[in-house]
């Protein structure tokens, strides 16, 4: 087993966090903590999970290109879970335009951005939702469906480069192109 060439990310094992169990059950990773529970399925069949000194270490069980590729996705996803089951996961998008507004109603995210009609968005299980001025903060345990749901938030109206209305991500940068050039510039 130890002549498997492993990833750099197989190599370093997931240490575990302070309040947070993790448990491998058949094909089922569980992480329970102060942020929440998360359930995720693994390939069983081509990785092996250990614990030993607060630390998860992932192994393929074979030497093929699937179980070493499936160990580097399962390190990660451990490593995820763990984070999220410990202090949960955040993602902002700010949104800019005349007019624009969001607004949490129930389980549901109403965005008026400039269409004719209010996109309504409901919000997953397990997800919070905030609305401060102009900016959107999605939280929860899963990161997974956090990414997905700010994903789905921006969708449904892009940034655009010319006067940079839109939702972007709190971190993105929009580039911004140059409008039509004045005609009497010849």
């Amino acid at each position: 087993m130890s002549d498997i060439v492993l990833s750099r990310i197989t190599r370093v094992p997931v240490p575990m966090k302070d309040g947070v169990t993790f448990a491998a059950e058949g094909d089922r990773l569980t992480a329970k903590g102060p942020a929440g529970e998360i359930r995720k399925h693994y390939p069983a069949t081509l990785v092996k999970l250990r614990q030993a000194d607060g630390m998860v270490i992932v192994l393929p069980v074979d030497d093929s290109q699937r179980a070493r590729a499936a160990s580097g996705l399962v390190r990660s996803l451990v490593a995820s879970i763990i984070t999220g089951a410990a202090e949960g996961f955040t993602r902002q998008l700010v949104f800019n335009g005349v007019g624009y507004r969001a607004a949490v109603q129930g389980d549901k995210l109403v965005l008026n951005v400039g269409y004719s009609h209010p996109v309504e968005l409901k919000i997953p299980a397990g997800a919070t939702v905030e609305v401060k001025k102009n900016v959107i903060s999605v939280k929860g345990a899963d990161a997974e469906q956090i990414g997905q749901f700010a994903a789905e938030v921006r969708a449904t109206r892009p940034p655009e480069p010319y006067k940079g209305k839109g939702i972007r991500y709190a971190d993105e940068q929009v580039r911004r192109k140059a409008g039509k050039a004045a005609k009497g510039a010849e």
